[in-house]
């Protein structure tokens, strides 16, 4: 018995590995020819004047070379191959003349659609999903990203296997067969997918230990720190605002999903305030739900955090649907409570005042800057030190005298009018903002509220407005 399980554990390694490198082979397009197809549907939202677009651009940063490209406008999709069957024949003849290696269509298709176009081209067939799922493998790097990257892509694989495997001959359990192993065996097929299930559940346990770990760390970094978190469309320039803002001399590149891992920072506003600044994955219309589930754990950052900047390429001809697509995201992921702040980034590439006018009045709470140029931070800066701080407070404090932290604080933190010195503590009047005076409390000073609480605060008696320690 132990020699079989021995067996079975050593076939079941190398089916996983061959299906791993069946995926990896399924979805690279790195430096192959590709033609790019596109069925555009009354409800799709494409750039009127540049449909394949984006599509180019996201076959770009996955290192194809696009050789040509074929638009069809349809009210219904056909059954089989997603576009017309006259249209596939013509995508065929364009594939033969380019001697292309691989067709992106910017719809995604079924696993038979793709099984039927890849009959007629006779080469790989890819979807947007797909393809982006290519870029992100690509740029992992970080262990969690690595882990998600490739969840996602056997949550993708798994229900088109059968398309993926044309050798479905049944086998048997071994020869000479003997009791319990007579039979027509199961389906290869079969096996494929419970391998890809036993997979998908260790990955997803290993991503729970991480995204357990990522929780106890942000609580903790937003316990001690107020906190930001960079948002946006992707290669609307955040890692550039990122590096500008923090010295940090992260990667960043004209390319979309130049960044795929949360990148935190200390951010210094001057004055003695700073905060955690954190650089994360761009969205992007139509990201595939199951990269959005996988990632929450990536922006748990966004999440969770005090304060959302979000960053737009203002010069950008699709920046309101851009932004659109940004807001349904973080609906999605569940950061729909913090403050915002919407920063118009790239202003010195806007031709027209007018683009910025509209966005102004629509957000009265914004920031124009060129993180390149460096252009409008300091606006930033004034602007998200009001946050950190929060509203200003009128506070008497007794503060035990043997708290060196909490005096430390105090004194660097806030305006001191008046300090009194007792026998065994510090009387303070001070102005500081409430912000301030949370991180104060949650350093557990061991002070008094003497004065300044608000009539809700007295009724209320909170535990915290008499004694913190």
């Amino acid at each position: 018995m132990m020699i079989a399980s021995l067996n079975d554990d050593r076939f079941t390694q190398r089916r996983v590995l061959h299906l791993e490198d069946q995926i990896r082979s399924h979805l690279n397009v790195t430096r192959e020819k590709a033609i790019l197809a596109a069925c555009l549907l009354p409800t799709m939202e494409v750039d009127p004047h540049d449909p394949l677009g984006e599509l180019r651009s996201l076959a770009d940063t996955a290192g194809a070379i696009v050789v040509d490209e074929l638009i069809q406008h349809k009210s219904v999709v056909d059954v089989a191959t997603f576009m017309g069957s006259g249209k596939v024949v013509e995508l065929a003849e364009m594939v033969r003349a380019h001697k292309a290696q691989v067709v992106v269509f910017e719809n995604d298709l079924s696993p038979s659609q793709i099984a039927n176009i890849e009959e007629v081209c006779e080469c790989k067939v890819l979807d947007r999903s797909e393809l982006i799922l290519d870029i992100f493998a690509a740029r992992a790097r970080t262990k969690e990203a690595k882990l998600q990257v490739e969840y996602a892509q056997l949550e993708y694989t798994y229900p088109r296997l059968r398309a993926m495997w044309s050798h479905l001959e049944r086998i048997v359990g071994g020869a000479p067969t003997g009791i319990g192993t007579r039979g027509p065996g199961e389906q290869q097929l079969e096996i494929d997918r419970r391998i890809v299930q036993k997979k998908m559940g260790n990955l997803r346990n290993e991503i729970k230990d991480l995204q357990s770990r990522k929780e106890r760390e942000v609580a903790k970094r937003n316990q001690d720190y107020f906190t930001a978190g960079l948002v946006g469309y992707t290669n609307a320039g955040k890692s550039t605002l990122f590096n500008t803002a923090t010295g940090a001399g992260t990667y960043a590149d004209d390319k979309l999903f130049a960044t795929l891992s949360t990148k935190t920072r200390r951010w210094d506003l001057g004055d003695g305030d700073a905060l955690m600044l954190s650089d994360t994955v761009g969205f992007v219309r139509d990201l595939p739900h199951n990269l959005i589930a996988s990632f929450k754990a990536t922006l748990e950052e966004a999440i969770h955090s005090d304060m959302l900047l979000i960053v737009l390429d203002v010069a950008h001809h699709r920046a309101r649907q851009q932004l659109d697509t940004v807001l349904k995201v973080l609906e999605e992921i569940g950061a729909k409570d913090q403050e915002r702040l919407l920063v118009l980034n790239k202003v010195d590439l806007v031709e027209h005042n007018a683009d910025l006018l509209v966005f102004a009045q629509e957000f009265p709470d914004h920031v124009c800057v060129s993180a390149k140029t460096g252009r409008g931070m300091n606006d930033l800066v004034e602007r998200v030190r009001r946050s950190a701080r929060g509203a200003d407070r009128l506070l008497t404090l007794a503060v035990d005298i043997a708290d060196g932290k909490a005096l430390s604080f105090i004194e660097t933190r806030s305006q001191v009018i008046e300090r009194e010195y007792q026998e065994k503590q510090v009387v303070y009047k001070v102005q500081i903002g409430q912000r301030r005076f949370d991180q104060l409390r949650a350093m557990g000073a061991k002070m008094q509220v003497l004065d300044g609480l608000t009539a809700a605060e007295k009724a209320g008696r909170p535990a915290w407005s008499v004694n913190s320690g």
